[in-house]
């Protein structure tokens, strides 16, 4: 199984540090978030100029927030800065993160213009060797007779979308060759809901898998159990729930969030959900609990908690996640 790890370091320098480490350790890529604070492609370019061999990715960059011709010229600029290891993850974002953090207008149905966007990306990586770009869907027209792109690395790019719900995981399953899976999903919302949409497509999901690794379990139990608390304090992801019958989890965390009591948002995740959405315990406990993964990818995407957790504490827990791992 290949191995990839997300770079949740506390700061730049330690990001692109994490990154050689990984590279390092025979881990097969490495992938940049983003936040109202941080751009996952900028930051997936400074992973490019300090590595050599590693795939690089981002899970996700936020596809509405710039424009389709935006994010596929980034991608470009870094597929050729690392000689073509570049795997473009996109993703919506929610409702807050469009209206709030930039100011964006917000779809209620964005699958359409997921597809459209990922559509026009692909447009401009086909129109590099010249000949004009034009492109006319739905939601996005582009006009550029002078377009080129000299010294690509690719012709085309792998290109991702996140999705939670059945609409998003359809369109991946339509237009992308990878579905970006939620940190919380489960194995069983991935075997009954996820792989079944899927099927006869050549998107392949990558498994999101929240990982905390310590010598004391309790304590990688702990971290996993307050990060999963933290995603469900978001409604729309509590339809993952319901193929466990665990959708009053959810609202008691929902609910025990609002009231700020942050004690019983972590105390309401029980153990069988940690089980089911993370690997969490010892290094011998976690390489253990990666293989029950195997059935659904090839390929998954390990992630450090960063809830209630210091900056120390957090580039520990990837750095075992790394030296667990390696190869």
């Amino acid at each position: 199984m290949k191995t990839g790890i997300i770079l949740t370091a506390p700061d730049l320098t330690s990001m692109v540090a994490t990154a050689k480490r990984a590279e390092s350790a025979g881990l097969d890529s490495v992938w940049t978030i983003e936040f109202f604070n941080a751009n996952g492609l900028v930051r997936l370019a400074a992973v490019a100029m300090a590595t050599e061999r590693i795939q690089l990715g981002t899970a996700i960059a936020y596809a509405f927030m710039r424009t389709p011709m935006l994010a596929a010229s980034a991608a470009m600029d870094i597929d050729e800065l690392s000689g073509g290891r570049m795997i473009l993850g996109l993703g919506s974002g929610t409702e807050r993160m469009n209206k709030d953090w930039y100011s964006m207008p917000w779809d209620p149905a964005p699958a359409p213009k997921m597809k459209d966007a990922i559509g026009l990306v692909r447009a401009a990586f086909a129109a590099q060797k010249g000949g004009g770009l034009r492109y006319q869907g739905t939601h996005f027209q582009v006009n550029i007779p002078a377009y080129n792109r000299p010294n690509a690395a690719r012709d085309t790019i792998p290109i991702c979308l996140a999705g939670v719900n059945k609409g998003m995981i359809s369109a991946s399953a339509a237009v992308a060759d990878g579905l970006i899976c939620h940190p919380v999903f489960s194995r069983t919302y991935l075997a009954e809901t996820v792989m079944p949409r899927l099927v006869g497509s050549a998107c392949k999901p990558y498994p999101y898998i929240i990982t905390s690794i310590a010598n004391s379990r309790a304590e990688a139990r702990d971290e996993a159990r307050r990060q999963i608390a933290f995603y469900y304090t978001t409604r729309l992801y509590h339809s993952i729930l319901d193929v466990h019958g665990w959708r009053s989890i959810g609202e008691t965390i929902a609910s025990a969030f609002r009231r700020g009591d942050w004690k019983s948002m972590y105390a309401a995740v029980p153990d069988e959900m940690v089980d089911a959405i993370a690997i969490a315990g010892t290094p011998d406990e976690a390489r253990e609990q990666l293989k029950q993964w195997a059935p659904f990818s090839d390929h998954v995407i390990l992630y450090s908690p960063s809830i209630g957790m210091n900056p120390a504490r957090l580039q520990e827990n990837m750095n075992a996640i790394i030296d667990t791992f390696r190869k």
